[in-house]
């Protein structure tokens, strides 16, 4: 289960290209059996995500890729309230034994030292306390690039996509061989 914003949804792209039907993709090819299913809702905050936990989680979920908070930094939300609700969000998956890879986002840098620092440190620090599987940066090697975002600057283009499932598999590859 990818649950996520437009990042994850896939905004601007076709179906194929998002990250999630990209790891279906290489799931498939390499024999696992797991089915990813895109919980991407483009302009979802970390509360939005938390609300609508429970139905993502329905079914044999077995596997929690959490993708929150560019929308949290967009609009200046406290890191306060994103660190509360992404713990939750792990908390709650956790208490139905889904294993959690926690995916890192970056606050823009309008809004200060003090926010960037304050939002940076939010995933680090839940991925140790929770001890969940941790991509840094979700869009490591995308971020800031114009020939890999979409006109906007921040939605990665189809070349793009492909690098932030890397970002993912990197985490997620090991975590599947574990219990194919």
């Amino acid at each position: 289960m990818a649950l996520g914003d437009s990042l994850t949804a896939g905004l601007g792209l076709d179906a194929p290209a998002a990250y999630p039907a990209l790891l279906q993709t290489r799931l498939t090819a390499e024999g696992f059996a797991y089915d990813v299913v895109n919980a991407g809702v483009s302009g979802d905050t970390s509360a939005g995500g938390l609300s609508r936990l429970d139905w993502a989680l329905d079914g044999d979920v077995r596997v929690l890729i959490v993708a929150l908070g560019g929308n949290d930094g967009l609009r200046a939300l406290p890191p306060e309230e994103l660190e509360q609700n992404l713990a939750t969000i792990i908390e709650k998956a956790q208490a139905r034994h889904i294993t959690v890879i926690l995916a890192g986002m970056e606050a823009p840098p309008n809004f200060g030292r003090d926010y960037i620092v304050k939002f940076h440190r939010v995933y680090p620090e839940l991925a140790t306390r929770y001890h969940v599987a941790f991509v840094p940066f979700l869009l490591e090697g995308v971020a800031g690039s114009e020939t890999l975002n979409q006109r906007d600057g921040i939605h990665p283009t189809a070349e793009g996509a492909k690098i932030v499932a890397n970002n993912i598999w990197t985490v997620l590859g090991p975590i599947v061989a574990a219990h194919p």
